[in-house]
């Protein structure tokens, strides 16, 4: 004891007690009074920010034994050594020790070397001095000593309670009991005394010790189990702990006094609370809406049908129509709440709100821009997708017209060409069989172009990713691999044909020559029935005109196909005039050719009567684009007026917001004014709207009549509205300020005045340098430290720019500082009457329950020890009411 007790802990400790330094040895001891003096040091430390974990260690350098020693004290001690070398922790100690002693206690062998050598037992030993002295020295009952009095308090408050006889400061509280009679005492809600057992005191130590921690704000300083399992605990670290229970009992009865004159701070405290958990739901509704709707926007799987692709594309038009508009108006009615509730705070001199990582407004603005890209690549996707499976079906539809026509040509080929009706052929049959596969093979020739067109077709109906593309690649490879195996056929016949020839030489070329003519004429009369029955897609006026530009260049070909036509049949007339004049026998038809004049007459007249369906039909479309092209003008004429409209609407406000004039109120009134009118153009947006949806279920895809596309008049058409209700809100807020503030007109208009005029840019934002322009010009003359104490004042998110409601809120709180100081004094003498300090009893007489607790909750970390415990001085009181300022 005599390393560290001081004569004055003698003067309230009984010397009869067992405080030999002996017992200081004892292993168990010292680990009981090692926690308790470190638990009992961070509940003070934390409210400095800080806590030690190794109390020999985290005192060596002295910083944070003058911290502890500031913080119990309410006093500044002389200004510490921030080097690390010894003679600056030494220094540091010392001035600790100093402090210790200028309270009156005497250090007995408790050097400053001792505690920077990490000395646990002249550190435990100082601990235990600042704890009698800050903690238990002025604890008194009927004038007794400290140690007297707190013994005699605990027995007095235990005393209706059975099983419980506090005779001591050690083996008394071995079974828990105590501690629980005490806290029963005084919250007899919180625990449950009857329950409790003697022969059980691991639980009730555990039950007090919880208890108090959870509901008390007294910290764990002991161990059940370190306690059982002592013979005789630590009597140091049972009075730092009980003097605990003490000072959060004793001014239990004493807190009623000005509490009505805090209940206005108290409702606009909780106010401001509610505020921010209504920003942070809806802040995070918002995100949670933009994080389920960005999934299904990304999800670009095709349809394989027309009509499927159609559904999904109606589905985005209920989205863009039912489901966006009220989420745009709950992000700005969110700005608008975040704006004032931290105009609230500065006018409550709270520090400024900062919403949950994640929540915060430039959060919602990246996640909500991250949507409307995803919104806007979708509706591509969607048009693209459409378009695609147009071109798919058009495609698909030519691919089997041709691939038909084709394999009816080639039916029976092959069989034709493996036949052997030369071999009892005679010389004139032998040079028939060999003009007529002359013929052939020129009409083999002539149907190059079409297998080319189907594999051409196939392969781009697989580089679209055609559905149905296996069935067609089995079609195309079919018709190819057909095609191979005719020209080897045709190839091996026409070997047969020549040998053959040179026994036979006689031949019909009259019939070779019918047979040459027919054949390409009929090929011509076949494409010119497919190119008739084609299906044509378009999509302007230019591409309709080029079709029946293409379809009157055909018709004027008809006169010279019908001299062709009549050409061919009077070679066939002549060849029956041969052979009725010299009886020449051709076993009835023409053996270079299957093409008969009845066949030739028949797909003439078939052709002629496509002719005016293919008129019917292009006179059909172009009626069609005419109507498209009337779309097209009606929406450009519109949007070339509102598109312009918007951006001057967008120019004008960002003028009223620099260039106000007249009183606030006289702005205010204009702006809504101003903001009604734009309300009132919303019809034109929504007969835009219906335009653009006739235009989109007419399948116009571009518009040459103007630059404006309906997402850039959605687009614009928000961010107006956004803006002129966030200025509408500025306004509101400047006024909040002012009446706050109690700022005249005149200082507003002065204010606006040097603030435009520093506004170099005019983006309604100084810059830095700007702001420091302006400071200067109004008479500061400051450092880059108090600069930057000004800009963390009125740029708290450090966005680099200080707005007019940041830049008003500061010039008038600088104006106004002096006369809050003035009524905070006046309000803590009517409180505090002739005493210097307020007591938390005094408080309660005058504040409702609920709102009592939480004052006083608000207010203990500011509770003054150096007047009476549970008490506020000046300058407690004025922090606990306003936060930290200048005061």
């Amino acid at each position: 004891m005599d390393h560290y007790d001081s004569q004055q802990t003698n003067d309230y400790m009984q010397p009869e007690e067992d405080w030999d330094r002996d017992l200081l040895l004892d292993p168990a001891w010292e680990k009981q009074q090692r926690k308790t003096f470190t638990a009992w040091c961070n509940s003070h430390l934390r409210k400095a920010g800080t806590q030690i974990e190794n109390i020999e260690e985290d005192f060596r350098d002295g910083l944070k034994l003058m911290l502890l020693l500031e913080v119990i004290s309410g006093e500044r001690l002389a200004k510490p050594e921030r080097g690390k070398m010894r003679v600056h922790k030494i220094s540091n100690v010392n001035k600790a020790l100093d402090f210790i002693a200028s309270k009156g206690v005497k250090l007995v062998s408790i050097g400053a070397e001792e505690i920077v050598d990490g000395n646990v037992k002249m550190t435990l030993g100082m601990i235990w001095t600042i704890i009698l002295r800050f903690a238990i020295q002025d604890i008194s009952v009927e004038e007794t000593s400290a140690k007297e009095g707190l013994l005699l308090w605990c027995q007095r408050k235990t005393a209706p309670y059975k099983n419980v006889n506090i005779q001591n400061f050690h083996i008394s509280w071995k079974d828990g009991l105590g501690f629980c009679a005490l806290i029963h005492r005084h919250r007899p809600e919180l625990i449950d005394y009857g329950k409790l057992r003697k022969d059980d005191p691991l639980t009730n130590l555990n039950t007090a010790f919880d208890v108090a921690e959870k509901y008390l704000d007294i910290p764990k300083m002991l161990d059940a189990e370190d306690i059982v399992g002592t013979a005789r605990p630590d009597e140091k670290a049972i009075m730092t702990y009980v003097s605990s229970f003490y000072h959060a009992f004793s001014g239990a009865q004493k807190a009623e006094t000005a509490a009505n004159r805090i209940c206005k701070v108290l409702a606009v405290n909780q106010e401001n609370e509610q505020l921010m958990e209504d920003y942070e739901k809806l802040a995070s509704d918002l995100l949670e809406w933009i994080r389920r709707t960005i999934p299904w926007l990304e999800n670009r799987v095709p349809e394989n049908t027309m009509h499927a692709m159609q559904q999904k594309l109606e589905d985005f038009r209920d989205y863009r129509r039912l489901h966006k508009p009220p989420k745009v108006q709950e992000k700005c009615q969110l700005e608008i709440n975040f704006n004032t509730l931290q105009t609230k705070l500065r006018l409550s001199n709270r520090p400024a709100f900062m919403p949950s990582e994640g929540r915060m407004v430039s959060d919602i603005n990246n996640a909500w821009g991250c949507l409307e890209q995803v919104e806007k690549g979708y509706e591509e996707w969607l048009l693209n997708e459409i378009r695609r499976l147009e071109r798919l079906d058009h495609l698909a539809e030519k691919f089997r017209q041709k691939a038909s026509i084709h394999e009816a040509w080639t039916d029976g080929k092959e069989v034709m060409l493996r036949q052997k009706d030369y071999e009892t052929a005679t010389l004139s049959e032998i040079k028939a069989l060999l003009k007529k596969h002359e013929a052939f093979e020129s009409d083999l020739a002539a149907h190059q172009d079409r297998v080319e067109q189907i594999a051409a077709i196939a392969q781009e109906l697989n580089e679209l990713d055609y559905y149905d593309s296996p069935s067609v690649n089995a079609r195309c490879q079919k018709i190819c691999d057909q095609w191979d195996n005719l020209g080897a056929l045709t190839q091996k016949r026409r070997e047969a044909l020549e040998r053959t020839e040179k026994l036979l030489e006689t031949i019909d070329q009259l019939y070779l020559e019918y047979a040459k003519r027919a054949a390409p004429f009929n090929n011509w009369m076949e494409g010119a029935m497919e190119d008739l029955q084609d299906t044509f897609i378009v999509h302007t006026i230019e591409e309709i005109q080029g079709l029946t530009t293409a379809h009157e260049q055909f018709k004027a070909t008809l006169p010279d196909a019908d001299k062709e036509r009549l050409a061919i049949l009077g070679i066939h007339n002549e060849v029956s005039k041969i052979v009725q004049t010299y009886h020449v026998n051709m076993a009835g038809t023409n053996p270079y050719t299957t093409i008969t004049p009845q066949e030739i007459n028949g797909k003439w007249d078939h052709v002629r009567q496509l002719v005016p369906r293919r008129d019917q039909a292009l006179t059909e479309e172009h009626a069609r684009q005419q109507h498209n092209e009337r779309l097209r003008k009606q929406f450009g004429a519109q949007a070339n007026v509102i598109g312009p409209w918007i951006q001057t609407k967008m120019e004008e406000i960002g003028r009223i917001s620099i260039e106000m004039h007249g009183t606030l109120e006289d702005q205010l009134s204009h702006l809504r004014q101003y903001e009604k009118s734009i309300v009132n153009y919303k019809p034109k947006i929504d007969q835009l709207e219906g335009d653009h949806q006739l235009i989109q279920e007419a399948l116009i895809f571009d518009n040459k009549h103007t630059n404006y596309t309906m997402e850039h008049i959605r687009v614009g058409w928000e961010q107006l509205l956004t803006t002129i209700a966030r200025t509408i809100n500025e306004v509101e807020n400047q006024i909040l300020t002012r009446d706050a503030k109690g700022i005249s007109q005149e200082q507003m208009s002065e204010f606006r005045a040097s603030f435009n005029h520093f506004d170099r840019k005019k983006t309604g934002m100084m810059d830095t340098d700007d702001f420091r322009a302006c400071l200067i010009s109004m008479g500061y003359n400051m450092g880059e430290a108090e600069f930057a104490r000004i800009m963390s004042i009125v740029d708290p998110n450090r966005l680099g720019v200080v707005t007019f409601q940041a830049f008003i809120d500061f010039m008038s709180r600088e104006t106004a500082d002096t006369d809050t100081a003035d009524q905070v004094m006046a309000s803590f003498k009517i409180l505090a009457g002739d005493k210097n300090y307020i007591t938390v009893d005094e408080l309660r007489r005058e504040l409702p329950p609920d709102q009592a607790e939480y004052c006083i909750a608000r207010m203990a970390p500011y509770t003054g020890p150096d007047a009476v415990p549970g008490a506020l001085d000046y300058m407690s009181f004025s922090t606990a009411l306003y936060g930290e300022s200048d005061l």
